[in-house]
């Protein structure tokens, strides 16, 4: 993921996280099982995927600790 995608989910409201936190969710299981199946061309994808999960994590956690704090 570049910079500027990075930019792009931290200015994302909690509900459209949520959103593509449930996307990339759907798209792992998906790599997963064409992994499985012998069927995935490119099996980076899968760890860029995970990554992308655990960023939009860590921006949906920085977001609830803030709100905490207030």
């Amino acid at each position: 993921m570049k910079a500027n995608e990075i930019r792009e989910i931290r200015k994302m409201t909690p509900e459209q996280l949520n959103e593509k936190l449930a996307g990339l969710k759907k798209d792992l299981f998906f790599l997963r099982m064409q992994h499985a199946t012998n069927q995935l061309d490119n099996p980076v994808k899968i760890r860029e995927t995970k990554h992308d999960i655990a960023r939009v994590k860590t921006v949906l956690a920085e977001l609830a600790a803030a709100e905490s704090k207030q």
